[in-house]
């Protein structure tokens, strides 16, 4: 007999051998219909893996994120084995699931394939899961699994092969289809009901751009269609917020191929927004006590030698920059890091001075595949809120705090509410990733855990998700239609003051390392904006939207008077402007409610001789006529409001 530890804390004994399907069946019938896969200890496993020793067992559904990663890694498979039957002798590369659905990366040979083709091949996966086949898993050895490969004429496959030891290779079958794969999957097909392919992107076979171009099909799949189709109107509803749209509307920032791929160029709407949103910060970090500082754009290639980011980030990034003097080369930094353990190292500095905390809207760059970027949520130069705090390892957990602190209250201002602390620590089996000592990642992985716990957090730890330098906190945020993002990062490094070599002194006159925190609130300017955008839907809040208002003239009469109010309000601090165009008044209106413009102030012949404003607001209609005065005080309130 084995015992089995459930999630509830209770422990049943089972014989040995039992499945982890079995244990559904003995709590449930209900529970052996959804369960789809399980976590034994830390190992996700499929349904008929067999159990020999005592084990914490958690049973996994479509409501938990591993049951859905498993459900769209096995619909991955099914794709290919329906593509498999349509298309012969296409070859196939990778197909993970991803955070919503899954990919296939499909060498279709001389079958040209476009979204067209979707419709048949939705068919046949549906065809194939309604005959429920199931997921049969094989182990293999190295040359055999080379040899079915090399038969199949799928140098993909065998290339990846090579990468894999002896040993630990397994395949899985579907149906007519084999693929090379570690699992686990679904126990069979019965539970995959609703089935749609979205798009296909072009693929660099491993991500390389000298290597071929291989097709992508992405899809996503559910239990029920009821759930299929409030997906596709969630889909419909982030087509109306893409910031790509929203950002050419709103006239905030472009992109141009003159400038280069990946290098956004901000207008003078999204300029001032962005200024806004850095002010905004400034203040907040003022008040914490942090200096602002500047860094070029550019670091001697020694400096990143130095710091590690070379070594981890020179097939990323740009290439070195040389000059006429011989052996001197420049790097487009990638981090902001070093420079700033340049300035804490120019001069001695004593505990008392601890802890030091600079900030900098420091611009980085890194080469990002042209396939990957996108919008402004993927580019190749960016701008972090970036700050780096030097202290004590008695100061290390207040200060870790201060800067959660901080992050939540931009959460708050913003209206983020949705959102997850992610532990992200490194791999234990992997340690060839990181630099540094057990004991100080040990140091820092505990800070992390200690300051989340008290600040409260809802958590989740990922094992193999930290920086190359150290452990890091990151805030999983979910916008207002569920999608998630990842905004607002804090790290704790024991291993940079030790490549740089910097020290303070202790109370004793002893020199001592300082620990360092990265932070960043906002992550990168570019993408904060893009998720702002979607968020918001490009009703940013007032304080913030480059036009609080727009003065719409009845006629051209009444011009003169719109001056007289836009010279008003701008004294009192209210971002303004006016509709000159000889329109009609419902046209300005609609025009001003597309540019999402807050307020819109008509005026004619009344408000002009009362010295008044005829006041609408966006989405919500008129608002009646007000003072000038009122108008101003009502807008300061609510930017006051927005503010707390």
């Amino acid at each position: 007999m084995i015992k089995i530890t459930l999630p509830d804390g209770s422990v049943r004994e089972f014989e040995k051998g039992t499945t982890p399907y079995q244990i559904a069946a003995s709590i449930s019938e209900g529970l052996a219909r959804n369960v789809l896969a399980a976590k034994v200890n830390l190992e996700i496993v499929a349904l008929n893996f067999p159990l020999t020793d005592d084990a914490q067992v958690t049973l996994l559904t479509w409501n938990d994120a591993e049951g859905k990663a498993v459900f769209w890694h096995s619909s991955a498979h099914l794709l290919a084995a329906a593509v498999n039957q349509l298309y012969t002798g296409v070859k196939f590369g990778i197909g993970p699931n991803i955070e919503n659905g899954f990919y296939y990366d499909i060498d279709f040979m001389d079958y040209p394939i476009s979204s067209d083709d979707f419709p048949a091949i939705e068919a046949k996966m549906l065809e194939i899961a309604q005959a429920r086949p199931q997921f049969e898993r094989m182990e293999i050895s190295k040359n055999d699994a080379r040899a079915l490969f090399v038969k199949k004429n799928n140098e993909y496959k065998v290339e990846l092969i090579e990468d894999l030891e002896d040993g630990q290779i397994t395949l899985y079958q579907l149906g007519e289809f084999t693929d090379l794969c570690r699992g686990p999957h679904l126990f069979d097909t019965a539970t995959i009901k609703a089935i749609k392919l979205l798009n296909t992107a072009g693929a660099y076979w491993r991500g390389d751009e000298k290597r071929k171009q291989l097709t992508r099909i992405y899809g996503i799949t559910f239990p029920k269609k009821k759930e299929l189709d409030d997906y596709l109107l969630l889909l419909e509803e982030a087509k109306k917020r893409d910031h790509r749209k929203l950002g050419k509307e709103l006239e905030l920032f472009t992109f141009s191929q003159a400038v280069g791929a990946g290098l956004p160029i901000w207008l003078p709407k999204g300029a001032e927004l962005r200024e806004r949103l850095e002010q905004f910060l400034k203040k907040v970090q003022k008040k914490y006590g942090y200096q602002q500082i500047i860094c070029p754009h550019i670091g001697n290639v020694e400096l990143y030698k130095t710091s590690g980011h070379y070594q981890k980030y020179a097939a990323d990034s740009f290439r070195t920059i040389t000059t006429p003097q011989e052996g001197e080369a420049f790097f487009l930094k990638p981090m902001n890091c070093p420079h700033h353990c340049e300035v804490y190292a120019m001069k001695p500095h004593s505990y008392r001075e601890l802890p030091l905390r600079y900030a900098e809207f420091g611009t980085v760059y890194r080469y990002e595949q042209s396939g990957e970027l996108h919008g402004l949520t993927r580019v190749r130069g960016f701008t972090q809120d970036d700050a780096h705090i030097f202290c004590t390892p008695d100061q290390l957990k207040e200060e870790f705090c201060k800067v959660i602190d901080i992050i939540l209250y931009i959460f708050k201002v913003l209206k983020f509410e949705n959102f997850t602390a992610q532990i992200s620590l490194r791999d234990p089996e992997d340690r060839e990733k990181y630099i540094g000592s057990d004991e100080n990642w040990e140091k820092a992985e505990r800070a992390i855990v200690e300051a989340a716990q008290e600040k409260g957090l809802q958590t989740i730890t990922e094992i193999g998700e930290a920086a190359f330098y150290g452990p890091k906190l990151d805030f999983m945020v979910k916008d207002a239609i569920g999608r998630k993002w990842q905004l607002g990062t804090v790290q704790v490094d024991y291993n940079l003051p030790e490549r740089f070599d910097l020290e303070y002194i202790d109370a004793n006159q002893q020199k001592q390392r300082p620990i360092m925190i990265h932070r960043a609130p906002f992550g990168s300017m570019e993408r904060f904006v893009a998720v702002l955008l979607e968020h918001t839907a490009g009703n940013f809040p007032l304080w913030l939207t480059p036009e609080q208002a727009i003065i719409l003239p009845i006629s051209d009469k009444y011009l003169d008077y719109a001056y007289e109010l836009k010279q008003k309000l701008e004294e009192n601090n209210i971002r303004v402007q006016i509709d000159e165009r000889s329109e009609k008044t419902g046209k300005k209106i609609r025009d001003a409610e597309v540019k999402k413009t807050p307020y819109m102030l008509i005026v004619g012949e009344k408000e002009e001789a009362e010295k008044t404003v005829s006041v609408r607001e966006h989405k919500a209609g008129d608002q009646g006529a007000m003072q000038i005065s009122d108008f101003v005080s009502m807008i300061n309130e609510k930017i006051k409001e927005e503010l707390l």
